[in-house]
């Protein structure tokens, strides 16, 4: 395999990805393997672990703006990325470069097949390669402090061979359901899972049965809970602010000020420290405005039913606010995830563009048309990414007055982003 330049890096991530067969089998005990031959890097950085069905992403770039604002030096682990590999793993939000991951593969692969070698099942996957490289290189950038988040559930997830100094779950709604449970207090059962003894645990807005899961595991382990909605209540008014848009974000902003707050007093996180680290937080993808060609357009993660009701009050407030409807671009992986956020699209929508996201569990067009509720009476466009955004200042869907909101797949905006920039 080359292992420098671009064709070099294009084969490391390509044998990368390639890796991700292996991660069917869920479980910490092939990281925790890992971690063990590579000198146990974890624990050489305090974190922060961040579980939860939706906002985990936004909570942690929030934890991670506040511990700047406070002056340490942030690790920050978060999947998956949007159009960069190394989006992953940032240190003082630099990201890994391209040489950087060549030569941890270079380091972790005849590590990894020692392991092999001894028992076939502990050849780790694509997000084990990750995860080891962030602590890795939180380990020898010397952070003072990490935030790491999880990357499906939280109990067999590959991150929770982690202590944390505080555990985050941010929200809770079925999702994953196939791997997690079928039912809420199960799918809390397994995001409880990063709740370790004796350190307090952060709970954002949850459904009550979850979150009496959560309590009564938090009470076996020794931890104490805090929760979002006992320390602000129900009025809107009562929570932080943060830049980046949407009520949705005030409920993460709260969850990441409680876990801020639950830090050691050695941490030294100020209300001013909070109130900056949440006025300056860096997350792509979620609501997020930007100019085409003179036009509005607005790029934004909505992949799951719990995503798709914040969709419905965002998409709301978009038409109050401009005085017309949408042109919406989406595309979706799987349609119990599709489903709900069509019918809220059909709702506000002028005209829809479906695509399909490259990625093997996408949606078809035909799917995507199927799940139309039958009172929609708007345009619709079967269409590709690349059509759609020919060069980094046109989108070709709607007209030049349109308003356009690109919604769906993590997966669909990063191939947007990729071509706008």
């Amino acid at each position: 395999m080359p292992a420098h330049g671009p064709a070099g890096f294009a084969a490391v991530t390509e044998w990368l990805f390639a890796q991700k067969p292996h991660g069917a089998r869920f479980g910490v005990d092939r990281m925790a393997a890992l971690a063990a031959a590579i000198g146990h890097p974890e624990r050489a950085v305090p974190c922060l672990h961040v579980a939860g069905t939706n906002g985990k992403g936004s909570v942690a770039a929030m934890l991670d703006a506040i511990l700047h604002a406070a002056g340490w030096r942030t690790g920050l682990f978060t999947s998956p990325h949007l159009v960069q590999l190394g989006e992953r793993v940032q240190v003082d939000r630099t990201p890994l470069t391209p040489q950087e991951i060549l030569d941890y593969v270079a380091e972790l692969r005849p590590i990894a097949a020692r392991l092999a070698e001894s028992d076939a099942g502990t050849q780790p996957s694509f997000f084990e390669y990750l995860t080891a490289m962030a602590f890795l290189q939180f380990a020898r950038k010397r952070c003072d402090i990490s935030v790491i988040e999880v990357g499906l559930g939280g109990r067999l997830d590959a991150t929770n061979i982690v202590t944390p100094e505080v555990a985050v779950i941010t929200s809770l709604a079925m999702d994953h359901c196939e791997i997690l449970g079928e039912t809420l207090e199960k799918i809390a059962a397994e995001k409880a899972g990063i709740i370790k003894s004796g350190r307090p645990v952060v709970v954002g807005r949850v459904p009550p049965s979850a979150g009496a899961e959560i309590q009564r595991i938090a009470a076996q382990r020794g931890a104490r809970v805090i929760s979002v909605t006992q320390e602000f209540g129900d009025e809107l008014e009562r929570y932080p602010h943060t830049n980046l848009e949407g009520d949705y974000q005030r409920w993460n902003a709260a969850t990441a000020t409680l876990a801020a707050q639950a830090l050691a007093p050695r941490w030294k996180i100020t209300g001013a420290a909070i109130a900056r680290g949440l006025a300056h937080v860096d997350w792509p993808g979620r609501w997020q405005r930007v100019a085409i060609g003179g036009r509005l357009a607005i790029l934004d993660a909505s992949h799951n039913p719990e995503g798709a009701q914040v969709l419905d009050s965002n998409l709301a407030h978009l038409v109050a606010e401009t005085g017309r409807a949408p042109v919406v671009i989406t595309g979706v992986l799987g349609t119990a995830r599709a489903r709900p956020l069509i019918e809220v699209i059909a709702r506000h929508a002028r005209e829809i563009h479906f695509v399909v996201p490259q990625q093997p569990r996408a949606c078809t067009h035909d799917e995507l048309i199927a799940l139309l509720p039958a009172a929609y009476r708007g345009g619709v466009v079967r269409a590709e990414v690349a059509g759609l955004f020919p060069d980094r200042d046109r989108c070709m869907a709607g007209g030049p007055e349109d308003v356009i909101v690109v919604t769906g797949s993590i997966y669909l905006l990063g191939e947007v982003m990729a071509r706008l920039e």
